[in-house]
């Protein structure tokens, strides 16, 4: 790895991690487009699950097709979450695709096309609910789908630029946090 691109890594980390400050109240009241671009970033199960997404179809070497899905059925299921519609089991749901998805990554799962798309939808369907229960307006949703994409994105690039060897190691990573989530809730 070059120099220039490891200091493009720390500046990017630094970043990150000056987000959740960000997410302290008086910068937006909650509603508005930062509270939803800020809220992906701040917790640590969207944004593995959304950068695991992203990975995860790099690793296929197939289009966009995954991110797309998962913004699509994403957008879907915070909807229901915005009119009230709450999924039975959501935190260990959102817990349970952060897991599962480091998996797919550690074992570098391939499956049919619209069987990984089903699967990513089925996912975004919960992180979604959860974000439209949260950020139930309509600048916040603009928020977190570009928040969402971007990280979608990232991850795609990440699971394209790094070894393989390095990328497994991650997603196993990723497992093991997606199972200290489910055994919190």
């Amino acid at each position: 790895m070059t120099v220039r691109l490891k200091q493009l890594g720390v500046l990017a980390a630094l970043a990150l991690v000056s987000l959740p400050a960000m997410a302290h109240p008086g910068h937006d009241n909650g509603t508005g487009f930062l509270a939803g671009f800020i809220h992906p970033f701040t917790g640590i199960d969207h944004l593995l699950a959304m950068l695991g997404v992203g990975i995860w179809g790099a690793q296929q070497r197939r289009g966009l097709e995954q991110p797309l899905t998962f913004l699509g059925m994403m957008l879907i299921g915070a909807l229901a979450g915005m009119a009230g519609l709450g999924l039975p089991g959501l935190e260990m749901g959102i817990a349970a695709t952060v897991a599962l998805t480091g998996l797919a990554i550690a074992l570098a799962l391939s499956m049919p096309g619209w069987l990984a798309m089903g699967l990513v939808g089925v996912f975004a369907l919960a992180h979604g609910n959860a974000h439209g229960q949260e950020l139930s307006a309509f600048p916040a949703t603009c928020g977190f789908m570009l928040a969402s994409a971007i990280l979608l994105l990232s991850g795609r690039v990440i699971g394209q630029v790094m070894a393989e060897r390095v990328v497994r190691v991650a997603g196993a990573a990723i497992t093991a946090v997606g199972l200290v989530l489910m055994g919190m809730n």
